[in-house]
């Protein structure tokens, strides 16, 4: 079985073509410039590659180029379409709405449209993609849609509800919805694989670091709370993101700034986080590097995500009356060594206890990194959403055909 994962943006197509009969990856790529002007870049098994400017007025166009690259010219891996048994495609926002993995039909891409007020840079993006999709693929070819929400649905209501009124959630939906739910569900499930014990049994807190970042703690397999809130903007510091700020700071800003509710969070979610604090990038290896040389405010910008991980993760063990596991996933959980060595410093009262020379140099793979003596293990565990995401679909697409 041949599977394609869809991740579609405002402006981009990204995809992965997966043979489920090893999991490997048959071809990926991106398009890219979408509405604007258009690229391409497509890589196949064979090492074979295709990388040139097309013309991509909407994502059909996208669809019908990504198509092209698939089944003709020397990085093909496909005689033709009909090979793909279904399409699996990432939806950032299923609200309450959509608390598991579904099969598209119009009416579900019409939902997910309406939901876009609650994620306007990716749902309709989504739906465009999706609508896009049904003219380029074969009518007979089953679509499934996976949600990064979906994983966070087990929330408590004392966890996902805000302290506002209550008039908020009915009419307005407002609530924690929590993100990165489909990363967080796969590592989850890999750590418990690789310590050899059924998930049920465990408590895991889930750090997934990048330029978005959030803490999950995992409960049995179960997501029980999590960093991120009504937006991907809650929680810890990120890129260019600000994490939690007090809402009174947020008007004051704004008002000393005479920023409209628009402005005010396009200079939260885009002019703040690293690139705010410390004036010279969003990226945490720039940070880093600047930090090395002794910029104090990149310094900071590095000690206050190290100090709000520790934070989490002390507050998800009281929430789950203990902690079994701490996993580091995303760009900078999976190649920061010094982040997760400072983040498990001085947290021996939890019970962690890190093994520098396992954690040092170590990029990118899946790995113990805590002492043989500690009590609560730490691990690298590299994230595969697109895995996950063709692992649901065949599982949803299988389960029809019984």
């Amino acid at each position: 079985m041949k599977i394609l994962v869809i991740n579609a943006g405002s402006s981009s197509l990204k995809y992965q073509l997966i043979n489920m009969e090893d999991e490997s990856v048959i071809a990926k790529g991106n398009c890219d410039r979408i509405g604007i002007d258009g690229h391409i870049k497509h890589t196949a098994y064979t090492g074979a590659t295709v990388d040139m400017d097309c013309t991509f007025p909407t994502h059909t166009e996208a669809f019908e180029k990504l198509v092209e690259v698939l089944t003709t010219g020397d990085a093909k891996v496909l005689d033709s379409m009909s090979e793909v048994s279904a399409v699996g495609h990432r939806i950032v926002q299923g609200a309450e709405v959509f608390d598991k993995t579904t099969l598209v039909t119009d009416e579900v891409i019409q939902k997910i449209d309406d939901l876009a007020e609650l994620a306007p840079v990716h749902n309709h993006p989504h739906a465009l993609a999706l609508w896009a999709c049904k003219k380029v693929i074969p009518e007979t070819t089953p679509q499934v849609v996976v949600f990064d929400t979906a994983f966070h649905q087990t929330m408590p209501e004392k966890a996902y509800m805000f302290g506002m009124p209550y008039e908020c959630y009915e009419k307005y939906h407002v609530r924690k919805y929590g993100f990165h739910g489909t990363s967080h569900r796969f590592v989850s499930m890999a750590l418990a694989e690789a310590m050899g014990k059924d998930i049920k049994d465990l408590k895991i807190v889930s750090c997934h670091l990048g330029n978005g970042s959030s803490i999950t703690a995992v409960d049995g397999g179960k997501s029980v709370d999590t960093s991120m809130g009504f937006t991907p903007l809650d929680g810890v510091i990120m890129g260019t993101r600000s994490g939690c700020v007090d809402p009174s700071a947020v008007t004051f800003v704004a008002n000393k700034l005479g920023m409209t509710p628009s402005e005010t969070s396009d200079y939260l979610n885009k002019k703040s986080g690293f690139l705010g604090i410390s004036g010279i990038s969003s990226d945490n290896r720039d940070i880093s590097a600047a930090a090395a040389e002794g910029n104090k405010r990149a310094i900071l910008a590095g000690e206050m995500l190290r100090y709000e991980i520790k934070k989490y993760i002390g507050s998800y063990a009281a929430a789950m009356n203990g902690l079994d596991a701490v996993l580091f996933t995303g760009g900078i959980g999976e190649n920061s060594d010094d982040l997760r060595a400072d983040v498990c410093r001085n947290m021996e009262v939890l019970g962690i206890k890190l093994d520098e020379n396992a954690n040092a140099g170590l990029r990118g793979k899946l790995a113990k990194i805590s002492a043989p003596d500690s009590k609560v293990e730490v691990w690298v565990v590299p994230t595969n959403e697109e895995l996950l995401i063709a692992r649901d679909t065949r599982d949803l697409v299988e389960g029809l055909n019984k």
